[in-house]
C-alpha cells in the first residue's frame, strides 16, 4: 500500500517564511519521519522524558493507519531555521467531537520547539490561520485526535519521570503559551503517584464484600478466547463510550477505532492485570473494568529513539512479560454511570491490588484524571497517594 495521510483541504508543498523561520508542511513519509524524529532529538538528554514507541507515533500520524481519520483531518508543520529543524506542530479537526459539543475547534498537538519564542509563535500562528480559513472559532490544545491520545501541556511535575502515556515538556513551554497571547486555561488533568499497600486496604475489602452480596456483582477475568472469539475486549471500549461521553472534548469511538484499541491494549495485556466487573442479575453484563500494564517507562529510556530494534524489544519484554519493574500503570478505569454509586470501583481495586502485591509492584501511576472529576479523585483517599503531575489544555477564541 502506498504511503498516504493527506486529507482534504491539504495544500501540498506549502512553505511559509516568518521572520527567517521557514514553516514547511509535511507532504510525505520522509518529512513525517523528520517530524517524529524532532521530539527524540529535543529530549535525548532529558532524564525525565520518556521516548514514545516510534512505530506508534508513525501509525498514529498516518492517514492510512489511524482509524481516527474517519472523523478527523490533520496537517503537520515543521519549523526550520538555517536549514535546521527547530520545532513542529500538528493541526487537527475532530469533526465528530465538534458536532457532539457544538464547537468549531481547531486542535493543536505534537507541539515541540526549541526555547525561541519566534519559533513557537510561527508554529501556532500557522495552525491558527488554518483554523480561521476553515471557519473554526476556537483554538485548543495540546490535544490529539481522540481522548486515547496524549493530551495537555505539563505545567507541574517537571522533576518527575514521565510515563509512556503522557506528554513531557520543558518548563519554558508555558512561557511561550503566555507570550503568544489569548490563551486561557480550558481544562486540567491530574496524575497521582500511588504506593501499593502490603495488603488490600480494609475499606476496599469491606465495600467489595458488601457490594457483591447486595447487588450480585462479581469479578470476571477475561480469557484470550473471550477476547479473540467472543468480542469481550470490544465491550470494554463500549463501556468507555458510555462512561466518558460527557467528559471534556470526548468523541465516541467507532467500531474501527475500538478494534484498533483492542489490538493495542487488551490483546497485549497480562490479563491478571485486567479486571472486569459483571452484574449477575443482568445475565453477566459487563458494567466496569480496569486496565493496567507494568510500566515500561525505564525500558523505553533504554531504546534508541523509541525503536524496538536492535535491543529495545528485550527491555520492553522484560517489563511487560516478566514484570521487571517496580511500577504499574493504571491506564483506563471505567464504570457505567448507574453502577458508580454501588461501589464497583472498590471491587476493581480490591482485585487488582492482590495481583500488584503478587507481582512485587511497589508503586502505581494513575493516568490523567480531570480535576473536576471529584468522584474519581476521591478514590485515592484510601491509599497512600499524592498528586505529582498536572497537564493543562488551553483555549483561545478566534475572532
Amino acid at each position: 500500500m502506498a504511503f498516504s495521510f493527506i486529507c482534504r483541504n491539504f495544500a501540498p508543498n506549502s512553505t511559509l517564511k516568518m521572520n527567517q523561520i521557514e514553516i514547511r508542511e509535511v507532504t510525505g513519509k520522509k518529512e513525517l519521519k523528520t517530524f517524529i524524529q524532532f521530539y527524540y532529538d529535543l529530549y535525548r538528554d532529558c532524564d525525565q522524558a520518556v521516548p514514545f514507541l516510534y512505530f506508534d507515533e508513525m501509525n498514529t500520524l498516518r492517514h492510512d493507519k489511524n482509524p481516527s481519520f474517519e472523523c478527523c483531518e490533520a496537517r503537520y508543520f515543521i519549523a526550520y531555521r538555517d536549514g535546521k529543524v527547530v520545532g513542529r506542530i500538528a493541526g487537527i479537526i475532530n469533526h465528530r467531537a465538534n458536532e457532539r459539543w457544538n464547537r468549531k475547534a481547531m486542535r493543536f498537538g505534537w507541539f515541540d520547539f526549541i526555547d525561541d519564542k519566534e519559533v513557537s509563535k510561527a508554529l501556532l500562528s500557522t495552525v491558527e490561520n488554518w483554523g480561521r480559513e476553515v471557519g473554526m472559532n476556537e483554538f485548543v490544545g495540546p490535544m490529539g485526535f481522540t481522548d486515547m491520545d496524549r493530551e495537555g501541556m505539563l505545567v507541574e511535575g517537571y522533576d518527575e519521570m514521565s510515563t509512556h502515556y503522557v506528554n513531557y515538556n520543558y518548563p519554558y513551554y508555558i512561557e511561550h503559551i503566555k507570550n503568544y497571547g489569548g490563551f486561557v486555561k480550558d481544562n486540567d488533568y491530574l496524575e497521582y503517584h500511588v504506593k501499593v499497600p502490603e495488603k488490600v486496604p480494609e475499606k476496599f475489602s469491606k465495600v467489595t464484600e458488601m457490594v457483591k452480596k447486595r447487588y450480585n456483582l462479581a469479578v470476571h477475568k477475561l480469557t484470550r478466547d473471550e477476547i479473540m472469539n467472543k468480542n469481550m475486549g470490544r465491550k470494554v471500549f463500549e463501556i468507555i463510550n458510555a462512561t466518558y461521553k460527557d467528559l471534556y472534548g470526548y468523541s465516541q469511538l467507532s467500531d474501527h477505532q475500538i478494534d484498533a484499541l483492542v489490538s493495542d491494549y487488551i490483546e497485549k495485556a497480562d490479563l491478571n492485570l485486567v479486571t472486569t466487573i459483571v452484574d449477575n442479575n443482568a445475565g453477566g453484563k459487563m458494567v466496569g473494568f480496569g486496565i493496567t500494564f507494568p510500566s515500561f517507562a525505564r525500558a523505553m529510556k533504554k531504546t534508541r529513539d523509541g525503536r524496538l530494534f536492535p535491543f529495545g524489544w528485550w527491555h520492553i519484554l522484560k517489563a511487560i512479560k516478566w514484570h521487571k519493574t517496580d511500577t504499574v500503570d493504571l491506564l483506563l478505569i471505567g464504570v457505567l454511570p448507574e453502577y458508580r454509586t454501588k461501589g464497583a470501583n472498590a471491587i476493581i481495586f480490591d482485585d487488582l491490588i492482590k495481583y500488584y502485591i503478587k507481582y512485587g509492584f511497589k508503586w502505581a501511576e494513575a493516568m490523567p484524571q480531570m480535576e473536576t472529576n471529584e468522584g474519581v479523585l476521591s478514590q485515592w483517599q484510601y491509599l497512600e497517594a499524592y498528586q505529582h503531575r498536572r497537564h493543562r489544555c488551553y483555549k483561545k477564541e478566534l475572532r
